[in-house]
């Protein structure tokens, strides 16, 4: 007997959100198919493998994809933290962003993508390639018939592809193998925000700005918020583009200088600029996004990408966010 993923109070939460069509499941099947996708990311066990009582896994695998194109799991944790924002739960006072690497299975590997998509891909490549060397590859720029060898051709063919089937699954090399890199904001009392996915390669700093784009927060009336008071984060986002926008909106930057940046504006003299202020205090807070990540790594499948569509994988992103949020609303319900 599989443990009870849900309490009658968590569900209670989430059945609003999920669609039920003319000819749909009743109710408490419903129920048992949405605990088998929790027990499938807590586990990180394969579908197939699936306990017999949440129903045949070929049926909660479907409904799973349904809910995720039907973005279900992307308006729960957006209906979650607007229900804690009614209450006056939500602390927008400090937000603090850092990232995390998600190893993939080998699983992982091998999205499919139509040729249709290939090829589109292929051309967009091209199109950059020859941009970025003004004027033509590298090989037309040498002059170097690229249609001699044709076997060398397709090989080079077969590698393009598979570097662009990787680029489209959002998985990255690294020293690790194949990683994807999860950028995210907290708030302080370590409850998830915001989520941007990427390769594992990329950097932080470039995602700094998408995820306060991501930060949203809808109130009982009036516009959404999206500018928190202050944001905090580590060395990586010390850019002078990241705070000028924090700037630009009135927020306040809890971010470190880098010592070389510092040691470039004294290099400089008066035109360097102003020393960069930074709140030494209020930055020791930003531990709760690290706390955070502890957390969503909790469950076996999203400390592990075990899907080989982005999209799969940030909809186990955004229902471990529901939990959490979940596990919170109930706490302060009884």
């Amino acid at each position: 007997m599989t443990r009870v993923q849900l309490t009658d109070a968590e569900w209670e939460f989430i059945g609003p959100y999920l669609p039920i069509g003319a000819y749909g499941p009743y109710p408490e099947r419903l129920r048992y198919q949405f605990e088998g996708v929790i027990w499938r990311f807590k586990t990180g066990g394969q579908w197939r493998e699936m306990p017999r009582e949440f129903g045949a896994w070929s049926t909660v695998h479907n409904r799973f994809r349904q809910w995720r194109d039907a973005g279900v799991f992307e308006a729960l944790p957006e209906g979650l933290i607007a229900e804690a924002a009614k209450r006056g739960e939500v602390d927008l006072s400090l937000v603090s962003i850092d990232s995390t690497t998600a190893r993939a299975h080998h699983d992982a590997a091998g999205m499919h993508l139509g040729e249709d998509v290939i090829t589109a891909l292929e051309k967009a490549a091209a199109e950059e390639e020859k941009t970025r060397s003004k004027g033509g590859s590298l090989e037309e720029q040498s002059g170097q018939d690229v249609t001699a060898d044709p076997e060398w051709e397709e090989r080079r063919r077969i590698r393009r592809r598979r570097r662009l089937r990787l680029k489209a699954a959002l998985l990255g090399r690294s020293r690790g193998g194949q990683t994807s890199k999860v950028h995210l904001a907290a708030d302080r009392k370590c409850r998830p925000l915001a989520f941007v996915l990427t390769a594992g390669q990329a950097a932080d700093s470039p995602q700094f700005i998408p995820v306060l784009k991501k930060l949203r927060v809808r109130g009982p009336v009036g516009r959404p918020r999206t500018r928190p008071d202050a944001v905090a984060g580590d060395k990586a986002y010390s850019s002078r583009g990241n705070r000028a926008h924090l700037r630009q909106r009135g927020i306040k930057a809890v971010i470190p200088e880098k010592k070389d940046q510092a040691a470039n504006r004294k290099k400089k003299g008066s035109g360097g600029g102003r020393p960069v202020s930074h709140d030494a205090d209020l930055y020791k807070e930003r531990n709760t996004v690290e706390r955070l990540i502890n957390k969503l790594k909790a469950w076996r499948g999203i400390a592990t990408r075990y899907d080989k569509t982005p999209d799969s994988y940030l909809a186990g992103l955004h229902l471990r966010a529901s939990m959490i949020w979940i596990k919170d609303l109930t706490r302060t319900t009884h």
